[in-house]
């Protein structure tokens, strides 16, 4: 349109092309973002190989232990485990702890009345890495009434990523699990004990992918670098 002098067509074609590159990145933006916050933290020295099986069963054992003992004695806490999908917003949104996890650990930062109770807490390569996290409440309008802003809160953080988020009700004490959109409530150790097991042996296996991922471009950029000289 340029070359053939059709003014009116090349202002159209211009225009369009350019407010159609700003409404793609105005409408992905979320998945941009997660993409980028994905590549920034997937280089080749940053990714672990997986971790010893041993160490993920202690890990899930010292949440189911810490979850059965708030349960108790109706503390209310909130849980997120981060699986593929990074939460670095949310935990940029919180206090940076970045600690092993334990049970005490875990129990005594929803004691009420304390600094730290208040919101979520952020597990991430099995290590607590930060706590107070604000998580995007649900819209959900099928969600029961009884239940309140902490479980809205466990199922939207699931609506958006793909975490496991454990919510222990100060009502009444019950287990809820907030996974793809979908709540389940009154869960036992049992059943938590599995699906911990399952998500923990899931990171490890996108973790281990990730390494070999990692380790192959590395190569490649070792054996280019090596061609050139």
């Amino acid at each position: 349109s340029s070359i053939l002098n059709l003014s009116m067509l090349y202002f159209i074609l211009s225009k369009t092309l350019t407010i159609g590159i700003i409404s793609v990145v105005i409408i992905f933006q979320p998945e941009i973002r997660r993409v980028l916050e994905h590549l920034g933290r997937s280089t080749f020295e940053d990714i672990h190989y997986g971790q010893p099986i041993e160490y993920r069963n202690e890990v899930v054992n010292e949440i189911v232990t810490a979850v059965e003992n708030l349960a108790a004695t109706k503390t209310g806490a909130l849980i997120a485990i981060e699986q593929g999908t990074g939460l670095g917003e949310i935990i940029s949104s919180g206090t940076v702890i970045d600690a092993q996890v334990s049970a005490n650990l875990l129990e005594n930062i929803f004691v009420v009345n304390t600094p730290l109770h208040d919101g979520a807490v952020i597990l991430r390569d099995n290590r607590v890495v930060s706590a107070t996290c604000y998580l995007p409440l649900s819209d959900n309008l099928e969600l029961s009434k009884e239940l309140g802003t902490r479980h809205r809160a466990g199922l939207g953080v699931s609506e958006v990523s793909d975490s496991l988020t454990i919510i222990v009700s100060e009502e009444t004490g019950a287990v809820s699990t907030a996974m793809n959109g979908k709540l389940t409530r009154n869960m036992d150790a049992d059943t938590l004990t599995k699906m911990l097991t399952r998500v923990s042996k899931r990171s490890s296996e996108n973790a281990r992918k990730k390494w070999w991922k990692g380790a192959d471009k590395h190569e490649k950029q070792v054996d280019e670098k090596q061609s050139d000289e």
